[in-house]
């Protein structure tokens, strides 16, 4: 039996009447993704038309966002560091002051992806002998070959170990523990993230009073960007865009990349519009789900959010982490954030 729409479905509205056009992700989507993540997209297709930015660093996605990194953010001959290498280098003595007493820490790197920011911070921590080991934890098994790869030929006699672990659905891993913990999470990552209070609740539940969270991001206010596409909105957002039409399959004349302020969540987004209406037709070990899309409904594959000072404090009092220390890079438009428990 033929499947009826009404005329004021959310989902078709208007364009009802219009050819819905069909497409079935590949087998590589397939082989990519666990059932669970599929269940995970499909959710958040269905609940806030998006496609979470945290899977495009699966499968090639580890291969573009490697690229990505080289070309654009790792030190060259006429770009000597990034901003995330500069602020743990200028913050280097005050965290240094605040585990002096300790014998050795675990340096726990979340979304570690190749690596390279921690590399010169490690490299401190060693020749001082304060570093135990280094655990690398990244949702991408593609980066965490990488990140292997790298550390283990910088730094050979270093304890090296990684795991696969999304730091929006779960703590960090209680084994870690026993030596105090200075956990990273370096990059413009947090400002990623869909759900940072969930992300903040999560370190906050696998700290201890002795350790350690640091973090960056980009600071300043979201809705007076400017409309211009720089760093990883203009590039890194057109490569995902390229890969999921191609793992979803859809055809490039069927949807367009879209950039905008985006007042639902403060952030500045990368969306795919649809030009027609289509139907993804998600078929996967029992899965059986179908997702309508209206021509020129609009379903976000990237994200990114600036802090403001009082959202920030605010953000991480709730999650019951205190900012112990900050500093900025010399423009301003990065933070690095020093936190601890906080006491209650």
């Amino acid at each position: 039996m033929a499947k009826k729409f009404l005329s004021n479905s959310p989902i078709l509205s208007n364009n009802s009447t219009s050819h819905i056009r069909v497409a079935k992700p590949s087998s590589e989507f397939y082989s990519v993704f666990s059932k669970a993540e599929v269940l995970e997209i499909i959710h958040a297709l269905e609940t806030r038309w998006e496609i979470p930015l945290k899977y495009a660093y699966k499968g090639q996605g580890a291969k573009i966002w490697h690229e990505f990194y080289q070309k654009f953010v790792s030190p060259k001959w006429y770009r000597k560091s990034s901003v995330e290498i500069d602020l743990l280098r200028n913050n280097f003595a005050y965290i240094y002051s605040n585990i002096q007493k300790c014998e050795q820490v675990n340096v726990i790197d979340v979304g570690a992806g190749n690596s390279y920011p921690a590399k010169d911070f490690v490299a401190k921590l060693n020749q001082l002998n304060k570093i135990n080991k280094y655990i690398a934890l990244d949702i991408s098994e593609g980066l965490l070959t990488v990140s292997r790869k790298n550390f283990t030929t910088w730094f050979p006699k270093i304890d090296y170990i990684n795991q696969q672990m999304d730091i929006e659905n779960s703590c960090i891993p209680a084994n870690f523990s026993g030596n105090p913990k200075i956990i990273l999470h370096l990059g413009v990552t947090m400002g990623n993230h869909h759900n940072r209070n969930q992300v903040l609740k999560n370190f906050r539940n696998s700290m201890d009073e002795n350790d350690f969270l640091i973090f960056t991001n980009e600071i300043g206010s979201n809705s007076q960007w400017d409309g211009i596409a720089r760093g990883g909105c203009k590039y890194h957002a057109k490569e995902i865009y390229r890969s999921i039409k191609n793992s979803i399959g859809l055809k490039s004349q069927d949807c367009q990349l879209v950039r905008k302020y985006d007042l639902a969540t403060d952030s500045v987004v990368a969306n795919i519009k649809f030009l027609h209406n289509y139907n993804i037709d998600f078929s996967f070990q029992g899965i059986d789900k179908s997702i309508e899309i209206s021509k020129g409904k609009e379903i976000t594959i990237w994200r990114h959010h600036k802090y403001e000072m009082p959202k920030l404090i605010q953000e991480l009092e709730g999650a019951g982490l205190e900012l112990v220390h900050y500093t900025t890079n010399k423009y301003s438009s990065h933070i690095m954030a020093i936190c601890q428990v906080a006491n209650n």
